[in-house]
């Protein structure tokens, strides 16, 4: 497998990811935590081109980091265009430069899942344990071994992105209800729920396309 650079292959794909996922697509969960949680000091890890925000742009003092300089410049543009507020930083989600304690919840949408390694991912999630108070919660998915289209896959695999006349492989850990929800024990949170992602029909949460865990930061 060739190297990963994360920073630059969401560089080229961040003009075409603006257009074709501008929404998010999990705005029923994330409308409904924005109600539970009413107000509070927001990280978005990953955030991308800022999408996953607008839920949150009443009420919440929001603060996004992402690796890519190009999805930030997209994000920037993406807050103006949607009339909200939000600090944005370029910074890898295993080093974040944040106090102890500094936020009252965090969201990571599907970011943990490009992270290549098993130390880079608990880096992540204890950096995340580390900046949000205890009792804070946590809102993170990640995309599922499972789901049919990835049976004869391995787990960690490369998605192409088509963008103009260039094709990006983008790096995913896939991960199963089981292991994800273990990782997250394992860094210091306590899982509240586990589930699919809201539009999942089937009968087995098991084959669902997401995983997204609603954790809460335990005391220790």
């Amino acid at each position: 497998m060739a190297p990963h650079k994360p920073e630059a292959e969401f560089d080229d794909i961040a003009p075409a990811w603006y257009g074709f996922r501008h929404y998010t697509i999990f705005r029923t969960e994330l409308e409904s935590l924005s109600r539970h949680w009413h107000s509070g000091r927001l990280l978005n890890a990953g955030c991308g081109h800022g999408a996953d925000f607008l839920p949150f742009r009443q009420n919440f003092e929001l603060f996004g980091i992402d690796i890519s300089s190009e999805m930030l410049r997209y994000a920037e543009k993406f807050k103006i265009k949607h009339r909200f507020d939000a600090v944005l930083r370029q910074e890898d989600m295993r080093s974040l430069d944040f106090p102890d304690n500094y936020f009252d919840f965090a969201i990571a949408v599907a970011s943990l899942h490009h992270l290549d390694s098993p130390e880079s991912r608990r880096q992540a999630l204890a950096e995340i344990h580390r900046v949000v108070r205890p009792d804070g919660e946590i809102f993170l998915t990640v995309w599922n071994a499972c789901q049919p289209r990835f049976w004869f896959s391995r787990r960690d695999t490369r998605i192409p992105w088509k963008t103009g006349d260039k094709t990006v492989f983008r790096y995913y850990h896939l991960f199963t209800y089981r292991e994800i929800e273990r990782l997250a024990k394992d860094e210091g949170f306590t899982v509240m729920s586990s589930r699919p992602e809201a539009f999942f029909r089937g009968p087995l949460k098991y084959f669902s396309r997401n995983i997204c865990l609603h954790l809460r930061n335990s005391v220790v």
